[in-house]
């Protein structure tokens, strides 16, 4: 047996480990119970235990299933108040505290990626990782000019790692396919896959960083570090300094965390229109505000294509929602494949607008107040099996163009109600949405 196998066998064990770690601590809860401990005590010590164990596996293996775990911090926000705060504390840590990679293993990639000698290109470089996240970790250094400096390094069998969870994770398109029967399953997993995998590819990242980093240059409100140097599993750029947005997230005051919402939806919408990409990694891990006021993005690893802008659709889609026009929102779905027309006729006018309400909302004023409460009502709906607006997105779809511009936008909304931002969302989009002011 390889170890590449053996490795997929022990990385199947630690998934398999949550639920049934969960089990355990609910049989122990309930001996717990029985001698007479408090029946809300034990359930916050469950919670707890719970949580640090999801960290743990799911930061421990890194690859896709760390992926996983970051794209749920995004939608923290919706996770109900009596689960409390353990899980989000353990969702936010996964956003740039993964347990790191030792020193020694770290100096054999730079040693293979940038030459033996390549201490030589560093007047400092410190063996603490400053950051550490799902596919490498990041190390302060002083560059040989004097830069300060991000040393962004790919954990040794990411990639395997990495290949071998979508892998599984493709297997449950037929699951996901029954679970949505409207919803062309393969397009959409083939679009997430194609895009994960392109975070292996450091050479490709950094041509990205290089084309955000032009675009933006000069810019008074974003900045995006230069790449300084890069190899296919190293990335060299410039530091940024400033406050993190999950900081920002437990501490900001108002001011700070509506100006930051702002910003973030404002570049997220925006660089299709400027760069011809769409940065697809909308986390808080991936946000700085500096202190100078302007807003420093990171990672540019996920990003989608769209050298005209957004689909030209993305806005008469929003607009016609925005003005309450269901059945000729509907036509249009049904014309752009968003409703497949062998499903047409089980989704009505009616549907859509109880389906889409919840995230047309912040386009029906002049400025939005998102909070944790609206995302959980919107939430709540969305997954409630016995409910119409479930039933009604088992015969939606998403073509595969959309599939990133929707998990962005989305990201977005979920970081803005973790801020409880009030923000302006209605006027970004009419500027940078073509379709959407008319």
């Amino acid at each position: 047996m390889s170890d590449i196998t053996r490795g997929q066998g022990r990385r199947n064990a630690k998934l398999a480990s949550l639920p049934i770690g969960m089990a355990g601590r609910a049989a122990a809860g309930l001996g717990k119970r029985m001698v007479g401990k408090d029946k809300d005590e034990v359930q916050q010590e469950m919670l707890e235990k719970a949580a640090e164990q999801l960290f743990a596996v799911l930061g421990e293996l890194k690859g896709g299933a760390m992926k996983v775990g970051q794209a749920m911090s995004i939608m923290e926000a919706a996770i109900p108040d009596e689960f409390g705060e353990p899980f989000r504390e353990a969702l936010t840590k996964l956003q740039a505290e993964a347990p790191p990679l030792p020193a020694s293993k770290v100096h054999k990639v730079l040693d293979q990626q940038l030459g033996t000698k390549w201490r030589e290109r560093f007047r400092e470089f410190s063996d603490e990782p400053a950051a550490s996240a799902s596919i490498g970790q990041v190390h302060k250094a002083t560059w040989s000019d004097g830069r300060t400096v991000a040393v962004k390094v790919q954990y040794p069998g990411a990639d395997h790692a990495l290949k071998a969870d979508l892998k599984t994770l493709s297997r449950m398109s037929g699951l996901l396919q029954k679970l949505s029967p409207g919803t062309d399953v393969k397009a959409m997993m083939d679009e997430l896959i194609d895009r994960t995998e392109a975070e292996l590819d450091y050479l490709g990242e950094a041509d990205n960083q290089r084309a955000f980093a032009k675009a933006f240059d000069g810019d008074p409100d974003f900045v995006v570090p230069k790449v300084v140097a890069s190899a296919p599993k190293v990335v060299v750029s410039e530091w940024l300094d400033g406050t993190r947005l999950s900081k920002i997230i437990a501490e900001g005051d108002q001011a700070t965390r509506d100006n930051a919402a702002a910003k973030m939806a404002t570049f997220e919408v925006s660089s299709p229109f400027r760069v011809g990409l769409l940065h697809g990694d909308p986390h808080p891990g991936n946000f700085f505000l500096m202190d100078d006021g302007r807003f420093g993005i990171l990672d540019f690893g996920a990003v989608g294509h769209y050298p005209n802008g957004l689909p030209p659709e993305t806005g008469p889609i929003l607009r016609l929602a925005r003005d309450k026009q269901y059945e000729e929102l509907k036509e249009l779905m049904v014309r752009t494949d968003f409703i497949r027309r062998s499903h047409a006729d089980r989704v009505s006018a009616a549907d859509i607008e109880a389906y889409l309400k919840p995230y047309v909302d912040p386009l029906y004023t002049e400025s939005f107040h998102f909070t944790r409460k609206w995302m959980q009502r919107a939430a709540g709906k969305a997954t409630d099996v016995r409910g119409d607006v479930y039933k009604t997105s088992r015969n939606l779809n998403v073509p595969k163009n959309y599939v990133m511009v929707f998990r962005v936008l989305a990201g977005c909304v979920g970081i803005a109600a973790q801020l409880e931002a009030n923000a302006p969302y209605r006027a970004i989009m009419e500027k940078w949405v073509p379709g959407l002011a008319d």
